[in-house]
């Protein structure tokens, strides 16, 4: 027997982009190159390597859920630096990684007893939408569009809506559009927030990925700082080393807001089991004591944008974004048909919009786009830009 709720949600994006391509065969004129799935390419830095050979007895011991004092410590230093904000101990906790975070935080909050809706962008992480169903809420959807500049428009969603909604998830870099929000949005869902009750839930994985040193994108904590809100009043910010340093296999990252929001999700991971293991804890210490190879990191994706924007935008509305590693590139016609015969012919993978997305008021707001990861080489990245821009001239 399985809980209903489970049958309520929807096939993984990559799932569905193998069903797409089932009985395509590429082109074997080309090698395969695939810019669908978002998993960093560059190394994991010798900083994290060298932290986890070095603490292996850490596996012996059971790890405290609440994190040892250490971690806490490079947490609290780091937002220090990057945020401008001082937290205390009892603000942070550690995760097994934004995702796992993301989800159990949703099941802690929701007050499912009741009618509750869960706010998320569209185009979405699909873990909001699915954190929303099982916790027995009802995902309200508010659609990122050129109009709008792919941020989040708080004001879309009715007084009827927000008087039931307990979580309002911000993508901030967004994936996958790589809009950032504004002071001005902030302090709007701040607002709300005061007025209706609802937490806000940060994701900001992609927020150490940005194209021009000293101007790294602003966060929900500098926000809330800027505007007063020091006690981080129903905020909880969603962090992670994956993207940042290249460590997705680390599963680490880290939660940071409102101290009455940690003490209940703390209270609720001693029951889910998701305390991280002290050898992963110390080498998530090693990885935010070091900016080193985060600049180094960011240096790569320049490099990467460099070689292939300039040549998709010759043929295709394919903008910079604001930060994060995808190029959220407009279609010249139905996304899922463009990325099948794209792979067909010219073996390069990109994923259709529509897979991240669902209908807002009978329309898809991704549809007619598709998400391009700029993370293989810059070669490769260029050679794959150079065949979508083929492929484009010969069709449309």
């Amino acid at each position: 027997m399985t809980t209903p709720r489970l049958r309520e949600t929807r096939p993984y994006p990559f799932a569905r982009l193998r069903k797409l391509f089932e009985g395509v065969t590429p082109n074997p004129a080309f090698n395969p190159v695939s810019l669908g799935i978002g998993e960093p390419r560059h190394p994991t830095p010798e900083c994290i390597t060298k932290a986890l050979a070095a603490n292996f007895a850490g596996l012996a011991k059971y790890p405290g859920t609440a994190g040892s004092p250490e971690f806490k410590a490079a947490v609290i230093s780091w937002c220090e630096k990057r945020y401008g904000v001082t937290l205390t101990a009892n603000q942070v906790l550690p995760c097994l990684g934004s995702r796992e975070a993301l989800f159990s935080f949703v099941q802690s909050a929701v007050d499912s007893t009741r009618e509750a809706y869960v706010v998320m962008p569209m185009p979405f992480y699909q873990i909001y939408e699915g954190a929303a169903i099982l916790a027995g809420a009802k995902p309200y959807f508010v659609p990122l569009t050129p109009a709008n500049h792919f941020r989040m428009n708080i004001e879309a969603v009715p007084a009827e809506v927000l008087a039931k909604t307990q979580v309002v998830f911000v993508c901030s870099p967004s994936n996958p559009t790589g809009s950032v929000m504004r002071l001005a949005d902030w302090k709007r869902i701040f607002e709300l927030s005061d007025t209706y009750g609802f937490v806000v839930a940060s994701d900001e994985c992609y927020s150490e990925i940005y194209f021009e040193e000293g101007k790294a994108p602003l966060g929900a904590l500098t926000a809330a700082k800027e505007l007063g809100r020091t006690d981080f009043r129903n905020l909880i910010v969603f962090q992670s080393l994956s993207k940042r340093s290249n460590a997705p296999g680390l599963r680490s990252g880290f939660t940071a807001g409102d101290a009455r929001l940690m003490e209940d999700f703390l209270l609720y991971r001693t029951y889910h089991g998701s305390a991280m293991s002290l050898t992963v804890q110390a080498a998530s210490i090693a990885a935010w004591s070091d900016e080193a190879h985060v600049i180094e990191n960011r240096r790569l994706y320049r490099e990467k944008f460099a070689a292939a924007q300039p040549v998709l935008a010759s043929v295709l509305a394919a903008p910079m974004p604001e930060a994060a590693f995808y190029l959220w590139v407009k279609t010249p016609g139905d996304d899922q048909i463009f990325a099948r015969e794209l792979y067909r012919e010219k073996a390069v993978t990109v994923l259709p919009g529509s897979f991240l997305s669902r209908p807002v008021n009978g329309i898809d707001p991704a549809a007619g786009f598709v998400r391009l990861a700029l993370v293989s080489e810059p070669e490769l990245g260029l050679e794959a830009a150079q065949r979508i821009r083929d492929f484009v001239k010969e069709h449309y």
